[in-house]
Protein backbone atom coordinates (compact mmCIF):
# COMPACT_ATOMS: atom_id res chain seq x y z
CA UNK A 1 0.00 0.00 0.00
CA UNK A 2 1.47 3.53 -0.97
CA UNK A 3 0.24 6.32 0.95
CA UNK A 4 0.24 9.41 -1.02
CA UNK A 5 -0.74 9.98 -4.68
CA UNK A 6 1.53 12.65 -5.74
CA UNK A 7 4.80 11.68 -8.54
CA UNK A 8 6.80 9.87 -5.64
CA UNK A 9 3.62 7.65 -5.26
CA UNK A 10 3.26 7.18 -8.91
CA UNK A 11 6.09 5.84 -10.04
CA UNK A 12 6.40 3.92 -6.87
CA UNK A 13 3.40 2.04 -8.05
CA UNK A 14 4.62 1.87 -11.80
CA UNK A 15 8.21 0.42 -10.41
CA UNK A 16 6.65 -2.34 -8.57
CA UNK A 17 4.58 -3.51 -11.67
CA UNK A 18 7.69 -3.17 -13.59
CA UNK A 19 9.53 -5.13 -10.86
CA UNK A 20 7.19 -8.02 -11.16
CA UNK A 21 4.78 -7.36 -7.98
CA UNK A 22 1.60 -9.44 -9.21
CA UNK A 23 -0.03 -8.77 -5.51
CA UNK A 24 -2.45 -6.43 -4.48
CA UNK A 25 -1.00 -2.30 -4.89
CA UNK A 26 -3.18 0.31 -3.34
CA UNK A 27 -2.56 4.10 -4.14
CA UNK A 28 -4.19 6.08 -1.03
CA UNK A 29 -4.59 9.76 -1.87
CA UNK A 30 -5.96 12.64 0.26
CA UNK A 31 -6.78 14.51 -3.02
CA UNK A 32 -9.54 13.49 -5.43
CA UNK A 33 -7.89 13.71 -8.51
CA UNK A 34 -5.87 11.19 -10.04
CA UNK A 35 -2.24 11.98 -9.53
CA UNK A 36 -0.96 15.10 -11.71
CA UNK A 37 2.43 16.81 -12.21
CA UNK A 38 2.78 19.37 -10.17
CA UNK A 39 6.10 21.78 -11.77
CA UNK A 40 4.17 22.94 -14.62
CA UNK A 41 1.30 24.34 -12.02
CA UNK A 42 3.44 27.63 -11.47
CA UNK A 43 4.45 27.68 -15.10
CA UNK A 44 2.41 27.13 -18.06
CA UNK A 45 -0.89 25.80 -15.57
CA UNK A 46 -0.63 29.55 -14.18
CA UNK A 47 0.23 31.20 -17.16
CA UNK A 48 -3.07 29.40 -18.26
CA UNK A 49 -1.67 27.56 -21.54
CA UNK A 50 -2.62 24.33 -20.39
CA UNK A 51 -5.09 22.62 -18.05
CA UNK A 52 -4.27 19.39 -17.67
CA UNK A 53 -1.37 17.78 -15.66
CA UNK A 54 -2.44 14.25 -15.00
CA UNK A 55 -0.14 11.92 -14.86
CA UNK A 56 -1.68 8.75 -15.61
CA UNK A 57 -5.01 8.54 -16.94
CA UNK A 58 -7.95 6.49 -15.38
CA UNK A 59 -7.16 3.56 -18.23
CA UNK A 60 -3.58 3.10 -16.76
CA UNK A 61 -4.85 1.95 -13.42
CA UNK A 62 -6.59 -0.40 -14.24
CA UNK A 63 -5.15 -1.79 -16.57
CA UNK A 64 -1.77 -2.34 -13.96
CA UNK A 65 -4.21 -3.84 -11.17
CA UNK A 66 -3.47 -0.77 -9.20
CA UNK A 67 -6.38 0.34 -6.99
CA UNK A 68 -7.26 4.36 -6.01
CA UNK A 69 -8.11 5.15 -2.98
CA UNK A 70 -8.73 8.97 -3.09
CA UNK A 71 -10.29 11.69 -1.51
CA UNK A 72 -9.43 10.78 1.75
CA UNK A 73 -6.18 12.08 4.02
CA UNK A 74 -4.54 9.17 6.28
CA UNK A 75 -4.98 9.63 9.86
CA UNK A 76 -2.92 6.96 11.39
CA UNK A 77 -0.69 3.94 11.79
CA UNK A 78 -1.52 0.73 13.90
CA UNK A 79 2.03 -0.84 13.04
CA UNK A 80 1.28 -3.63 15.20
CA UNK A 81 -1.61 -4.81 13.37
CA UNK A 82 -0.26 -3.31 10.12
CA UNK A 83 -3.66 -0.98 9.08
CA UNK A 84 -3.83 2.82 7.84
CA UNK A 85 -6.40 4.82 9.38
CA UNK A 86 -8.03 6.54 7.33
CA UNK A 87 -9.53 10.04 8.68
CA UNK A 88 -13.00 8.74 7.62
CA UNK A 89 -12.96 6.59 10.20
CA UNK A 90 -12.23 3.76 8.28
CA UNK A 91 -8.77 1.28 7.84
CA UNK A 92 -7.34 -0.59 5.42
CA UNK A 93 -5.12 -3.34 6.16
CA UNK A 94 -1.54 -3.70 4.70
CA UNK A 95 1.67 -6.35 4.61
CA UNK A 96 4.00 -3.40 3.58
CA UNK A 97 3.43 0.38 4.14
CA UNK A 98 5.21 2.99 1.30
CA UNK A 99 4.68 6.57 3.23
CA UNK A 100 4.91 8.97 0.19
CA UNK A 101 2.82 12.04 1.47
CA UNK A 102 5.14 14.98 0.24
CA UNK A 103 5.22 18.56 1.46
CA UNK A 104 2.78 21.13 2.53
CA UNK A 105 3.27 25.22 2.19
CA UNK A 106 5.19 27.12 4.71
CA UNK A 107 2.75 29.39 6.05
CA UNK A 108 3.91 32.97 7.70
CA UNK A 109 3.32 33.22 11.50
CA UNK A 110 1.41 36.24 12.64
CA UNK A 111 0.08 37.77 8.94
CA UNK A 112 -3.50 38.75 8.76
CA UNK A 113 -6.08 36.52 6.94
CA UNK A 114 -7.50 38.10 3.71
CA UNK A 115 -8.86 37.01 0.54
CA UNK A 116 -6.27 37.30 -2.13
CA UNK A 117 -3.04 35.65 -0.25
CA UNK A 118 -2.14 32.25 -1.60
CA UNK A 119 0.35 29.99 -1.58
CA UNK A 120 0.98 27.26 -3.81
CA UNK A 121 1.53 23.36 -4.19
CA UNK A 122 -2.15 21.99 -5.18
CA UNK A 123 -4.00 21.35 -8.59
CA UNK A 124 -6.40 23.46 -6.19
CA UNK A 125 -4.11 26.40 -5.45
CA UNK A 126 -2.89 26.58 -8.47
CA UNK A 127 -6.49 27.20 -10.20
CA UNK A 128 -7.56 29.71 -7.62
CA UNK A 129 -4.17 31.48 -8.09
CA UNK A 130 -5.18 31.59 -11.77
CA UNK A 131 -8.67 32.79 -11.41
CA UNK A 132 -7.84 35.55 -9.84
CA UNK A 133 -4.55 36.70 -11.70
CA UNK A 134 -7.36 37.38 -14.43
CA UNK A 135 -8.28 40.78 -12.91
CA UNK A 136 -5.04 41.19 -11.34
CA UNK A 137 -2.99 44.19 -12.13
CA UNK A 138 0.14 44.06 -9.18
CA UNK A 139 1.24 40.80 -7.61
CA UNK A 140 3.84 40.58 -4.57
CA UNK A 141 5.36 37.35 -4.57
CA UNK A 142 7.03 36.49 -0.96
CA UNK A 143 9.86 34.26 -1.19
CA UNK A 144 12.96 33.92 -4.14
CA UNK A 145 12.63 30.20 -4.13
CA UNK A 146 12.16 28.25 -7.07
CA UNK A 147 8.96 28.51 -7.02
CA UNK A 148 8.45 32.50 -6.13
CA UNK A 149 11.09 32.70 -9.21
CA UNK A 150 8.84 31.09 -11.37
CA UNK A 151 5.67 32.95 -10.38
CA UNK A 152 7.49 35.77 -10.64
CA UNK A 153 8.22 34.88 -14.19
CA UNK A 154 5.11 33.70 -14.91
CA UNK A 155 3.04 36.80 -13.59
CA UNK A 156 5.13 38.97 -16.10
CA UNK A 157 4.24 36.82 -18.92
CA UNK A 158 0.83 37.70 -18.38
CA UNK A 159 2.11 41.53 -18.04
CA UNK A 160 1.61 41.85 -14.55
CA UNK A 161 3.34 44.30 -12.30
CA UNK A 162 5.32 42.31 -9.86
CA UNK A 163 7.25 42.58 -6.60
CA UNK A 164 9.41 40.17 -5.24
CA UNK A 165 10.35 40.03 -1.86
CA UNK A 166 13.73 37.42 -0.33
CA UNK A 167 14.78 37.60 3.36
CA UNK A 168 17.90 36.23 2.19
CA UNK A 169 21.14 38.47 0.02
CA UNK A 170 19.52 36.95 -3.74
CA UNK A 171 17.16 34.88 -5.27
CA UNK A 172 17.93 31.21 -4.78
CA UNK A 173 20.72 31.92 -2.35
CA UNK A 174 19.97 29.08 0.13
CA UNK A 175 20.15 26.47 -3.03
CA UNK A 176 22.72 28.24 -5.09
CA UNK A 177 24.58 30.64 -3.66
CA UNK A 178 24.70 34.03 -3.17
CA UNK A 179 26.97 34.47 -6.72
CA UNK A 180 24.66 32.93 -9.09
CA UNK A 181 21.55 34.04 -7.06
CA UNK A 182 22.87 37.42 -8.42
CA UNK A 183 22.66 36.29 -11.79
CA UNK A 184 19.52 35.81 -10.85
CA UNK A 185 18.53 38.40 -9.67
CA UNK A 186 19.95 40.64 -12.42
CA UNK A 187 17.63 38.06 -14.82
CA UNK A 188 14.44 39.28 -13.62
CA UNK A 189 15.25 42.82 -13.07
CA UNK A 190 15.55 43.13 -16.59
CA UNK A 191 12.44 41.34 -17.09
CA UNK A 192 10.56 44.22 -15.38
CA UNK A 193 10.33 42.29 -11.36
CA UNK A 194 11.24 44.68 -8.51
CA UNK A 195 13.72 42.27 -6.87
CA UNK A 196 14.07 43.49 -3.08
CA UNK A 197 16.73 41.26 -1.10
CA UNK A 198 17.38 41.00 2.46
CA UNK A 199 13.81 42.29 3.35
CA UNK A 200 10.73 40.31 4.73
CA UNK A 201 7.10 40.99 5.13
CA UNK A 202 5.64 42.64 8.34
CA UNK A 203 2.20 42.67 7.84
CA UNK A 204 -0.51 42.95 5.07
CA UNK A 205 -2.69 45.68 4.48
CA UNK A 206 -5.94 44.38 4.07
CA UNK A 207 -9.41 46.28 3.13
CA UNK A 208 -12.90 44.72 3.64
CA UNK A 209 -10.95 41.36 4.19
CA UNK A 210 -9.40 41.25 0.67
CA UNK A 211 -5.38 42.07 0.51
CA UNK A 212 -4.63 45.23 -0.64
CA UNK A 213 -0.41 45.32 -0.12
CA UNK A 214 2.17 44.64 2.41
CA UNK A 215 4.37 46.39 4.82
CA UNK A 216 7.68 45.24 4.41
CA UNK A 217 10.60 44.88 7.09
CA UNK A 218 11.81 48.08 6.20
CA UNK A 219 8.98 49.86 6.59
CA UNK A 220 8.63 50.29 2.95
CA UNK A 221 4.85 49.43 1.73
CA UNK A 222 3.97 47.73 -1.66
CA UNK A 223 0.60 47.67 -3.22
CA UNK A 224 -0.82 44.69 -4.55
CA UNK A 225 -3.90 42.50 -5.64
CA UNK A 226 -2.68 39.63 -4.82
CA UNK A 227 0.21 38.37 -2.52
CA UNK A 228 1.77 34.59 -2.99
CA UNK A 229 3.48 33.40 -0.02
CA UNK A 230 6.62 30.44 -1.13
CA UNK A 231 8.69 30.34 1.73
CA UNK A 232 8.83 26.57 1.60
CA UNK A 233 7.68 23.65 2.66
CA UNK A 234 7.15 21.22 5.47
CA UNK A 235 6.65 17.53 5.07
CA UNK A 236 3.56 15.96 5.58
CA UNK A 237 3.74 13.86 8.64
CA UNK A 238 1.69 14.84 11.65
CA UNK A 239 -0.40 11.95 11.08
CA UNK A 240 2.61 10.01 11.73
CA UNK A 241 2.33 11.24 15.53
CA UNK A 242 2.28 8.05 18.54
CA UNK A 243 2.84 5.45 15.73
CA UNK A 244 6.35 4.45 16.15
CA UNK A 245 7.48 5.48 12.95
CA UNK A 246 10.63 7.46 13.31
CA UNK A 247 10.22 11.26 12.07
CA UNK A 248 13.67 13.80 11.73
CA UNK A 249 13.30 16.99 14.28
CA UNK A 250 12.43 19.83 12.21
CA UNK A 251 15.53 21.62 12.73
CA UNK A 252 17.30 18.74 11.10
CA UNK A 253 14.50 19.51 7.48
CA UNK A 254 12.00 17.08 9.14
CA UNK A 255 10.57 14.01 6.84
CA UNK A 256 10.53 9.95 7.02
CA UNK A 257 13.67 8.53 8.86
CA UNK A 258 14.73 5.92 6.19
CA UNK A 259 17.77 4.18 4.97
CA UNK A 260 19.52 4.09 1.54
CA UNK A 261 16.33 2.41 -0.10
CA UNK A 262 13.90 3.71 2.01
CA UNK A 263 13.82 1.15 5.00
CA UNK A 264 12.52 2.25 7.87
CA UNK A 265 13.07 1.08 11.26
CA UNK A 266 9.70 -0.46 11.76
CA UNK A 267 8.92 -3.31 9.97
CA UNK A 268 7.03 -3.26 6.39
CA UNK A 269 7.42 0.34 6.35
CA UNK A 270 9.11 2.43 3.67
CA UNK A 271 9.35 6.15 2.93
CA UNK A 272 10.03 7.82 -0.43
CA UNK A 273 9.53 11.11 -2.45
CA UNK A 274 10.00 14.39 -0.68
CA UNK A 275 8.69 13.66 2.52
CA UNK A 276 11.06 10.84 2.88
CA UNK A 277 14.63 11.66 4.67
CA UNK A 278 17.17 9.30 3.22
CA UNK A 279 20.47 8.17 4.64
CA UNK A 280 22.86 9.05 2.25
CA UNK A 281 26.96 8.44 1.43
CA UNK A 282 27.93 10.78 4.34
CA UNK A 283 25.40 9.05 7.03
CA UNK A 284 23.36 11.69 7.43
CA UNK A 285 19.67 11.79 6.55
CA UNK A 286 18.38 14.29 4.15
CA UNK A 287 15.64 15.26 2.20
CA UNK A 288 15.80 15.74 -1.52
CA UNK A 289 13.22 17.61 -2.96
CA UNK A 290 13.88 17.31 -6.70
CA UNK A 291 11.47 15.89 -9.29
CA UNK A 292 13.96 13.02 -11.07
CA UNK A 293 15.15 12.04 -7.49
CA UNK A 294 10.92 10.60 -7.09
CA UNK A 295 11.82 8.38 -9.81
CA UNK A 296 14.88 7.13 -8.69
CA UNK A 297 14.15 6.48 -5.18
CA UNK A 298 11.28 4.81 -6.22
CA UNK A 299 13.69 2.23 -8.40
CA UNK A 300 15.52 1.46 -5.23
CA UNK A 301 12.87 1.42 -3.29
CA UNK A 302 10.87 -1.37 -5.66
CA UNK A 303 14.18 -3.42 -6.13
CA UNK A 304 14.62 -3.44 -1.95
CA UNK A 305 10.94 -4.52 -1.06
CA UNK A 306 10.96 -7.49 -3.77
CA UNK A 307 14.33 -8.62 -3.42
CA UNK A 308 15.65 -7.87 -6.94
CA UNK A 309 18.97 -6.23 -8.10
CA UNK A 310 18.84 -2.52 -7.67
CA UNK A 311 20.64 0.07 -10.36
CA UNK A 312 24.02 0.44 -9.83
CA UNK A 313 24.99 3.67 -11.96
CA UNK A 314 25.71 6.46 -10.10
CA UNK A 315 23.09 8.71 -9.35
CA UNK A 316 23.60 12.68 -10.44
CA UNK A 317 21.30 14.79 -8.83
CA UNK A 318 19.44 17.07 -11.43
CA UNK A 319 16.87 19.95 -11.14
CA UNK A 320 15.27 22.40 -13.74
CA UNK A 321 13.16 25.47 -13.97
CA UNK A 322 11.74 27.56 -16.40
CA UNK A 323 12.21 31.42 -15.77
CA UNK A 324 11.16 33.49 -18.81
CA UNK A 325 12.72 31.92 -22.22
CA UNK A 326 15.50 30.13 -20.40
CA UNK A 327 15.72 26.60 -18.06
CA UNK A 328 17.41 26.71 -15.09
CA UNK A 329 19.43 24.17 -14.30
CA UNK A 330 21.09 22.11 -11.39
CA UNK A 331 23.52 18.84 -12.21
CA UNK A 332 24.74 17.94 -9.12
CA UNK A 333 24.59 19.10 -5.19
CA UNK A 334 25.83 22.70 -4.84
CA UNK A 335 26.80 23.43 -1.22
CA UNK A 336 26.89 27.17 0.54
CA UNK A 337 30.75 26.78 1.40
CA UNK A 338 31.71 25.57 -2.50
CA UNK A 339 33.75 27.91 -4.70
CA UNK A 340 31.60 29.12 -7.59
CA UNK A 341 33.26 30.00 -10.96
CA UNK A 342 31.36 31.35 -13.76
CA UNK A 343 32.66 30.60 -16.71
CA UNK A 344 30.37 31.89 -19.67
CA UNK A 345 28.51 34.67 -18.79
CA UNK A 346 26.58 36.87 -21.43
CA UNK A 347 24.63 38.86 -19.27
CA UNK A 348 21.69 36.59 -19.32
CA UNK A 349 22.53 33.31 -19.75
CA UNK A 350 25.32 31.96 -17.64
CA UNK A 351 27.16 28.59 -16.67
CA UNK A 352 28.60 27.87 -13.38
CA UNK A 353 30.82 25.05 -11.79
CA UNK A 354 31.06 24.49 -8.19
CA UNK A 355 33.88 22.92 -6.12
CA UNK A 356 34.59 21.95 -2.90
CA UNK A 357 38.34 21.24 -1.59
CA UNK A 358 39.01 21.14 -5.66
CA UNK A 359 36.44 18.68 -6.48
CA UNK A 360 33.42 18.98 -8.61
CA UNK A 361 30.18 19.30 -6.73
CA UNK A 362 27.59 20.67 -9.22
CA UNK A 363 27.26 22.50 -12.50
CA UNK A 364 24.32 25.38 -12.61
CA UNK A 365 23.53 27.25 -16.18
CA UNK A 366 20.75 28.72 -17.29
CA UNK A 367 19.98 28.86 -20.98
CA UNK A 368 23.00 26.68 -21.13
CA UNK A 369 21.39 22.84 -21.87
CA UNK A 370 24.21 21.54 -23.60
CA UNK A 371 26.90 23.04 -21.65
CA UNK A 372 25.61 22.07 -18.02
CA UNK A 373 24.92 18.32 -19.22
CA UNK A 374 27.71 17.50 -20.56
CA UNK A 375 29.45 18.14 -17.35
CA UNK A 376 27.37 14.81 -16.33
CA UNK A 377 30.11 12.38 -16.81
CA UNK A 378 32.81 14.77 -15.04
CA UNK A 379 30.25 14.71 -11.95
CA UNK A 380 30.21 10.73 -11.87
CA UNK A 381 33.77 10.46 -11.53
CA UNK A 382 33.90 13.27 -9.15
CA UNK A 383 31.22 11.42 -6.98
CA UNK A 384 32.41 7.57 -7.40
CA UNK A 385 36.13 9.34 -6.58
CA UNK A 386 34.55 10.71 -3.36
CA UNK A 387 32.65 7.60 -2.57
CA UNK A 388 36.01 5.45 -2.88
CA UNK A 389 38.23 7.78 -1.78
Amino acid sequence: MIVGAGLAGLRTAEELRRAGHTGGLILVGDEPRLPYDRPPLSKQFVRGEIDDTTLRPAEFFAEKDIELRLGVPAAGVDTAARRLLLADGSGIDYDQLIIATGLRPRRIAGLAAASGVHVLRSHADATALRDELESAARVLVVGAGFIGCELAASCRARGLAVVLVEPQPTPLAAALGERVGGLLARLHRDEGVDVRCEVGVESLVVESDSVRGAVLSDGAEVAADLVVVGVGSVPVTEWLADTGIPVAEPRAGGGVLADEVGRTAIAGVWAVGDVAAWRHETGRARRVEHWTSAGEQAKLLACALLGTTPPAAVRVPYVWSDQYDLKLQVLGTPGGADEVRVLDDDGRRFVAHYFADGALTAVVGAGRTAQVMKMRAALVAAMSGAQVG
